[in-house]
C-alpha cells in the first residue's frame, strides 16, 4: 500500500501580531491551512477576525511574525498578483457602476472592481464565466444589472467571481450577511458542493454564527480579543466551553446532521443568577 502524499500549506501564520495606534488588534497567532481543509474562523465581533481575514488575503502585512500565502512570504512577494490567486468573497463588495452577472464574474480575474478599459476576455474566459454562472444557478441571468439582483443572488455571482482565477485559497468573509433563511441554505449548499467541485482548493469562512458553517468544514479557530481560544479538527474545537470561552457568555452548542447550532445555556445563567442577585 503506497502512503497518500501530505497536502500542501496554502496559508501559513506563524507567531502573528498586528497593532494599529499602539493597540494590539490580534497577538501571536498561527494557523496553517492546507489545501483541501475547510476552516471556519469564528469570534464575536471586535474579536479581530476582519484583521486576520486580511492578513489571509495579503490585503495587510504583520506587525510581527510571518505570514505565507500560496507558499510566497508577505514582505517578499508584490501584492497585487498574489492577490490574483486568492478567491475573496465579501458581501459588502462594492460594484461602481451597474455591471451585469458576466461581467462581476470576469472582475475576478483582473482583481477589481471594474472590467479595465480596452481588456478584452479571451474565450476560454467568457466559457469558464458562463460555466461558473450556470454552476451556481444564474443560468438566463448572465446578463441582469447587479441593482436588479437578489441580494442571494449577489452571494451566488460573488462566488463565481472569486472561482473563475481558479484559485487554491477561497476566503468568505461573512458569505451569509443579509440573508433569509432560504437564501442562507441555498448559498451553503453552494459552498458544500465546492469541495466536489474544487477538491484542492482550501478555504477559511469568517462567520459569528455557527449556524453558518457549512457541513464541509473539517478545522476551525476560535479567538477572542484578538488572541486563540481554540484552534483545530472542528469536532474538537466548536463545542460548548470553547464557544463558551471566546463569547464570554454561556453557550450550549450542538450538532446535528452535520451542522452546529448554539443558543444560551439557561441553565448555567439560572444557576449562576442567585449569586449575582447575593453579590449586587
Amino acid at each position: 500500500m503506497t502512503s497518500q502524499a501530505p497536502s500542501e500549506c496554502v496559508l501559513d501564520l506563524e507567531h502573528v501580531s498586528f497593532r494599529r495606534n499602539n493597540r494590539h488588534i490580534i497577538s501571536n497567532i498561527s494557523l496553517s491551512v492546507r489545501s483541501g481543509e475547510h476552516w471556519a474562523l469564528l469570534g464575536g465581533n471586535g474579536a479581530g477576525k476582519s484583521t486576520l481575514m486580511g492578513l489571509c488575503g495579503a490585503i495587510h502585512h504583520p506587525t510581527t511574525g510571518t505570514v505565507s500565502v500560496l507558499g510566497k512570504r508577505l514582505g517578499r512577494t508584490e501584492l497585487q498578483a498574489l492577490r490574483k490567486s486568492i478567491g475573496h468573497v465579501n458581501p459588502r463588495h462594492m460594484i461602481l457602476s451597474p455591471l451585469n452577472i458576466r461581467q462581476i464574474v470576469l472582475t475576478g480575474l483582473t482583481g477589481g472592481n471594474e472590467l479595465p478599459v480596452r481588456w478584452e476576455p479571451a474565450a476560454a474566459e467568457y466559457a469558464r464565466a458562463d460555466n461558473l454562472i450556470e454552476h451556481l444557478g444564474l443560468a438566463g441571468k448572465a446578463s441582469s444589472p447587479w441593482p436588479t439582483l437578489s441580494q442571494g443572488e449577489r452571494g451566488r455571482a460573488l462566488i463565481a467571481r472569486a472561482l473563475i482565477s481558479e484559485p487554491q485559497l477561497l476566503l468568505l468573509d461573512e458569505p451569509c450577511t443579509g440573508l433569509d433563511i432560504a437564501a442562507r441554505e441555498q448559498l451553503l449548499e453552494i459552498i458544500d458542493s465546492l469541495a466536489l467541485t474544487h477538491p484542492q482548493m482550501a478555504s477559511v469562512l469568517v462567520t459569528h454564527h455557527l449556524e453558518e458553517l457549512p457541513t464541509t468544514t473539517t478545522h476551525a479557530i476560535l479567538i477572542a480579543e484578538g488572541q486563540t481560544v481554540a484552534a483545530g479538527q472542528a469536532s474538537e474545537v466548536i463545542t460548548t466551553e470553547n464557544v463558551s470561552a471566546a463569547f464570554k457568555h454561556p453557550i450550549k452548542v450542538e450538532y446535528l446532521h452535520q451542522r452546529w447550532t448554539a443558543r444560551v445555556d439557561r441553565a448555567i445563567e439560572t444557576s449562576a443568577a442567585p449569586k449575582a442577585l447575593m453579590m449586587s
